[in-house]
Order: structure tokens, then C-alpha cells, then sequence
């Protein structure tokens, strides 16, 4: 697969019931999984195609395989899913090109309003609200398998009974606590603005939307921007939100802080915490609970109680990201981030400024993460396999 997986977006749909395939020869496509199996992996190839083609089936031997595909700059990129996949396998996969064709899309991210729409089956997954959080954009709400609000209704839509402590945990977000010296975390005049949506998609095998972010200091002085690319789908019951962000200086170096208070995260529905609503922790590493603190670690879940039914969420992070594995600033409250700057805070003897981080202009930070959001505990949605699956995908090559 290529270096970033979410380009395998839902454009143009072509799939089980595609127009006649044009007489141009198609191409043979070679999945092989020589170190591990896997259960749902997605596949993306980008091709090139004839004249008239706007869209592509795939089969496997004479049976038809769901896909959809997506044009860009006179080429096709065609995703679908391989399952079942095991160790030491070979599945070859054709791939014939049509005129094009409609599938009803089972993922879509639709506007609403200046807002975004995460919609499975037309059901809301979760909102991207770049309207009402003060300082940033964020999700909320985010639902999970049964439509179990999987995080804290306050400040956005508060419920009774729930917690009213850290009004800035909004959903699910990203910011840091200490960018060029001013804090982006807190709900204070340093705010990131949503400037605009590139690649809205929608398919039968994936949703997709990128989001492009300012980040402006308090005194209307912009010294960043980021680009996020979103891809969301579900396999075997389990949703799925991929995430890759690219952060990138403007004007003049851009220095991240060592502060616990960061960067990527989430707040937990009240249910699901360790402390009180007797939720668990556990990550890659063994640790469990209030042990998982500050530590580091491939992936981490946190699951809990929601309406009855036992539901988690995990935070998978690709081995790409910046400086993997990452220390985890997750609290037994509910509070669950990924932080890579705030060695200080997670490490004994460490000097304040361990953690800090200087990007020069013309340089990037990327990040990049999934979201499983699952029923039972991690063992019951099979975490470490899945990290598995999305750090080391199987080997793609096209004849």
C-alpha cells in the first residue's frame, strides 16, 4: 500500500453493478500477506486509465468485489477491502475498467451547514463542528456501535448527571498546550480557525473529507496551519476514523512546548470512566489502568459502560508518526490523548524543555492515527491484531 492510506477515498462509485467493462485490457493485482494474516485490510491502487474510463470493477476469480474509485490528475486510485486474508497467502484480484456507474454510497461526509456530517447508512457517526468550540474545531458527537454516545455530552449538549469539570474537553480534538509560548489547549485567545474542506467523499467502501486549520495566537498573528485528512468505515462491526495530520510553520519556526496538556484526544462519557464508572484502561505494552498514564505505547484502549453495553474506544498509532510510540496522557476521569511532547511531565528526571520540539519553516509534523471505536473490551475487538493490520499492511503489487 502507499505511504498514506487515506487516500483511499470514496469518490466516483463503481462497484457490483458497474457499466460494461471498455475493451482496453485491465489489470492483475497481487495481495500477499507473508507475515501476518488479516482480517478486513483496505486496498488502494492507483492506475492509470483509457480513454473514457471513469470508474472500475474488481473480482476475485468470478466473484465481484464491492470497490469504488476516485479520479485525480488523469488517474484512477480503486479501494476495496481484502478479508480473510491468511499468513502466506496470494489473492489476485482483477480489476477491469468501465465508463462509469453509480453504487449507492454506504459512507458520506455531507455539509451541515458550515459543520460535517459523518453518516453510516445515513445514521450519524459524527458531527466535525468547526462552528461552536471557541478555540477549535472538534468532533462531537461521536456514536458507537447500538448509537452509544461514546463522549461527554458537556459543554457541547450536556446531559444530566455528567461531570461539568475542563469545559475545553470537546469531543474529540487536536491542539497542544504550548505552541511559540502560548497555550492553544486551554479555551483562551489563541484559537485554531477551520479554513476550508478539500476531498468531501462518499462510497460503499469508505467516507472521506480533508479539513485545512490556522492556527492564529492571540494576538490575530497566524504561525501555523495543518492539513487533516479524515477516512472513516467499518469493518466487522467496528467503526473506523483514520487520521493524518500535517502541520506546517508560517512565518517563522514553530516551537511545541513539553506540556502534558496535549494534543490529540479525547473526552469519555461519563460511564465509561475508570474512576467511578468503572471503565478499564489497558495499552500494547501490558499496563493497565492508572498505570497507562504517562507511559508509552503503540495503542491504547479505554472502554466502559454506555446505555448498558459495553463499548471502547481504542487510539492506534501508525509507526510513521512523530515520534512513536508516544507517551499517553489518559486519566482514570476520562480524559484519553496522545502526546509526544510532554516527556517532562511523563518521566522522572527529565528538564522542562525535554519535550519541545522545533519545526523550521518549510518542514512538516505529521501525525497520523486510528480510531477504533468497538463493543466489548480491547481483547473482545482484537486490538493488537488490528494494530497490526494497520502498521504493517499487506504487500500490493499490480501486473
Amino acid at each position: 500500500m502507499p505511504a498514506n492510506p487515506l487516500r483511499a477515498a470514496a469518490g466516483a462509485v463503481a462497484g457490483l453493478c458497474a457499466a460494461p467493462a471498455l475493451s482496453a485490457p485491465g489489470r492483475t493485482v497481487i495481495v500477499e500477506a507473508p507475515r501476518q494474516p488479516y482480517r478486513s485490510a483496505l486496498i488502494r491502487v492507483v492506475l492509470t486509465p483509457p480513454a473514457g474510463a471513469h470508474g472500475a470493477t474488481v473480482t476475485q476469480g468470478r466473484t465481484p468485489i464491492v470497490c469504488q474509485t476516485e479520479e485525480s490528475g488523469g488517474k484512477l486510485a480503486v479501494a476495496w477491502f481484502a478479508r480473510d486474508l491468511r499468513k502466506g497467502e496470494r489473492r489476485v484480484y482483477g480489476v477491469s475498467f468501465v465508463r462509469g456507474s453509480g453504487q449507492a454510497p454506504r459512507y458520506a461526509a455531507k455539509r451541515a451547514g458550515a459543520n460535517m456530517d459523518l453518516l453510516f447508512g445515513g445514521e450519524l457517526f459524527a458531527r466535525y463542528d468547526v462552528t461552536t468550540g471557541p478555540n477549535k474545531p472538534y468532533f462531537h458527537p461521536i456514536y458507537g456501535p447500538g448509537q452509544r454516545q461514546v463522549v461527554r455530552g458537556y459543554p457541547v449538549s450536556p446531559r444530566t448527571g455528567e461531570t461539568h469539570d475542563h469545559i475545553h474537553h470537546r469531543g474529540l480534538w487536536f491542539t497542544h498546550g504550548s505552541v511559540n509560548g502560548e497555550d492553544f489547549w486551554a479555551e483562551t485567545q489563541s484559537k485554531t480557525v477551520h479554513r476550508s474542506y478539500e476531498r468531501v467523499q462518499a462510497g460503499p467502501v469508505c467516507g472521506a473529507f480533508t479539513a485545512l486549520t490556522d492556527w492564529f495566537k492571540k494576538d490575530g498573528t497566524r504561525i501555523a496551519e495543518d492539513r487533516r485528512e479524515f477516512q472513516f468505515y467499518e469493518c466487522d462491526g467496528i467503526r473506523v476514523l483514520d487520521v493524518a495530520i500535517r502541520l506546517t510553520p508560517v512565518g517563522g519556526p514553530l516551537v511545541l512546548g513539553d506540556t502534558k496538556e496535549g494534543s490529540f484526544g479525547l473526552r469519555l462519557a461519563d460511564s465509561m470512566r475508570l474512576s467511578v464508572g468503572g471503565g478499564h484502561i489497558v495499552n500494547s505494552e501490558g499496563a493497565q489502568d492508572g498505570a497507562t498514564w504517562g507511559k508509552r505505547a503503540s495503542w491504547v484502549d479505554y472502554f466502559g459502560t454506555v446505555e448498558g453495553g459495553t463499548v471502547g474506544v481504542a487510539i492506534l498509532e501508525h509507526p510513521a508518526s512523530f515520534r512513536y510510540p508516544t507517551w499517553w496522557h489518559v486519566r482514570d476521569y476520562g480524559l484519553f490523548c496522545a502526546n509526544p511532547f510532554g516527556i517532562h511531565d511523563f518521566e522522572t528526571g527529565q528538564s522542562a524543555t525535554a519535550g519541545n520540539h522545533t519545526v523550521p519553516v518549510g518542514r512538516e509534523l505529521a501525525l497520523r492515527y486510528r480510531l477504533l471505536f468497538h463493543s466489548g473490551t480491547a481483547v473482545d475487538a482484537g486490538v493488537s491484531e488490528r494494530w497490526n493490520e494497520y502498521a504493517d499492511p499487506p504487500r500490493v503489487s499490480v501486473k
